[in-house]
């Protein structure tokens, strides 16, 4: 179920030549434990500016707009939500133009998905992502990664969580160096 859809995302987003990875519970089962996810996570590398052709792309693909999700909503919160009406499956097209993202788009990993090439986060970006939003599950999800995959770059990882400390006053860094030193023991 997740896997045709997302191969039908990823095919219409190549036709369309938008930059997009995988990000999320999708990518999170591609490293870490298996877990339950509801929705797809999808970074665009576009701005705004292409809301018209993910509207076009939610269309051909017999999606709906999530209820609620008018044109200010997705404008204030950079966030598509769409339904898949088939499945019933939320997408979240997240839109976004960061130096960090477009980077992250470019070193994303390209798995086949029965012929068409998808691109998923790379498991650094994936963790990055994941630290940034700090949530419970979320760094559930970093320490699974991080146990699962111990070859990571922690280096990369806290030059870009330092990075972002400094945009939100975070403590990102900190909070990284500590499940480092858990799972380290």
């Amino acid at each position: 179920m997740f896997k045709d859809l997302i191969r039908r995302i990823a095919a219409e987003l190549a036709r369309r030549e938008i930059p997009y990875m995988i990000i999320g519970g999708q990518a999170v089962l591609r490293y870490g434990e298996p877990r339950l996810t509801k929705d797809i996570d999808i970074t665009l590398g576009v701005g705004i500016e292409r809301l018209p052709d993910i509207k076009d792309v939610v269309d051909v693909l017999d999606m709906s707009i999530a209820p609620g999700a008018d044109d200010a909503f997705i404008k204030d919160t950079m966030v598509f939500p769409a339904v898949d009406k088939k499945s019933a499956l939320r997408v979240d097209f997240i839109f976004s133009f960061l130096p960090f993202e477009s980077a992250a788009i470019e070193r994303s990993d390209v798995v086949d998905f029965d012929g068409v090439p998808v691109r998923f986060a790379s498991l650094e970006d994936l963790v990055i992502h994941k630290m940034v939003a700090g949530r419970p599950r979320d760094i559930e999800d970093v320490r699974s990664i991080l146990l699962k995959n111990p070859g990571y770059d922690k280096d990369f990882i806290r030059r870009w969580l330092s990075e972002f400390d400094k945009a939100i006053d975070g403590d990102c860094v900190e909070r990284f160096d500590r499940i480092v030193r858990e799972i380290e023991v």
